[in-house]
């Protein structure tokens, strides 16, 4: 394969960053963008030199000169655009939440595999520097072994509106918009264990929709490390960025967003600055750049891109359960 060919399903504000790393990343052709209205499909074209913008998505599954697709709509249409591209032979990136239940991601699952075909999904943390950077430090051994981790996705004063807000195009709102990120970055972080409980509080107090907007999940892994994760849109206080996760281990603390670590010399506790390049943005492109040059490299490899199909399910199994465990009040095995 001499050049990857390309659509974007979409063309909101993440699509930009999708459409950045596509075009740095070596022998990728972006073919088309489809969005509705098609005004928006024709601007996003216009701004990216993208020769076709049209606004049936479906109209792309057929196309030979498609290789494959980066679906970045609501959250509706994630497994019914997924399965159409996978049966006509595309390869798929997918946006978070993978699709709107477990249920709907384990059809993509079959449909990919059926189909011999790819599915990325984008938990973009997993290629951020500073993530990778405690990651390498957890996998070191130097903080021990991690008994607990707290960790975050959360927006003060403000939250989104439009769609992300309508349970009916969303499936729900601040846990499956920001919670996921938070969940999947702590899972990556600890190596990836399996969920085996979980137990959440989630509510809607800051607006009129009919989605969530606070939580609290709590996950017990199989590798014995307990996680709280809190999830929230015009919350009136946050602990730090938008986004973080601390770990607690036995040998110490590690901390990501800000980054540093939490060690004893001998007997004499002392605080680490990870001394990494300063961030000029919280969601800085390079990551997305490296998330869409995975997705090409496995493309034309023909491997397995991760995160991918196992990786969204999982989260898409935890959303679930959390959701779940706070209409019940009781915990809820995985």
């Amino acid at each position: 394969m001499e050049k990857v060919k390309v659509a974007l399903i979409g063309a909101g504000y993440i699509a930009n960053y999708h459409a950045r790393g596509l075009q740095s990343t070596p022998d990728v052709e972006i073919v088309a963008v489809a969005a509705i209205p098609i005004e928006s499909a024709k601007v996003f074209a216009d701004k990216y030199g993208i020769k076709e913008a049209t606004d049936d998505a479906l109209s792309l599954v057929k196309r030979a000169d498609i290789d494959a697709v980066v679906i970045a709509t609501p959250n509706k249409f994630h497994a019914p655009y997924a399965i159409e591209f996978l049966k006509n032979g595309k390869d798929v990136f997918l946006e978070k939440p993978m699709a709107m239940s477990y249920e709907e991601g384990h059809l993509i699952k079959e449909t990919a595999e059926a189909n011999s075909q790819l599915v990325m999904v984008g938990h973009m943390w997993r290629f951020d520097t500073d993530v990778n950077y405690l990651k390498g430090i957890v996998d070191s051994g130097q903080l021990g072994k991690i008994v607990k981790t707290k960790g975050y996705g959360i927006h003060e004063n403000w939250g989104p509106a439009g769609w992300f807000s309508q349970k009916e195009l969303a499936g729900g709102g601040a846990l499956a918009d920001m919670g996921v990120h938070a969940i999947d970055t702590v899972r990556y972080l600890i190596g990836d264990p399996k969920p085996v409980k979980v137990y959440a509080k989630i509510g809607t107090y800051y607006g009129g929709y009919d989605v969530d907007d606070s939580g609290i999940v709590l996950i017990s892994w199989d590798n014995g490390t307990e996680s709280l994760i809190e999830s929230g849109w015009w919350q009136p206080h946050m602990d730090g960025p938008e986004a973080a996760t601390g770990l607690y281990g036995t040998k110490g603390y590690g901390n990501v967003f800000p980054t540093y670590l939490k060690l004893k010399m001998g007997d004499v506790p002392g605080k680490f600055d990870a001394k990494l390049p300063v961030r000029t943005e919280h969601c800085e492109q390079g990551m997305y750049t490296r998330q869409m040059e995975h997705y090409v490299a496995s493309i034309k490899a023909r491997t397995q891109p991760m995160p991918g199909l196992t990786e969204g399910l999982i989260i898409l199994s935890i959303v679930d359960a959390a959701y779940k465990s706070s209409e019940t009040g009781e915990v809820v095995n995985i």
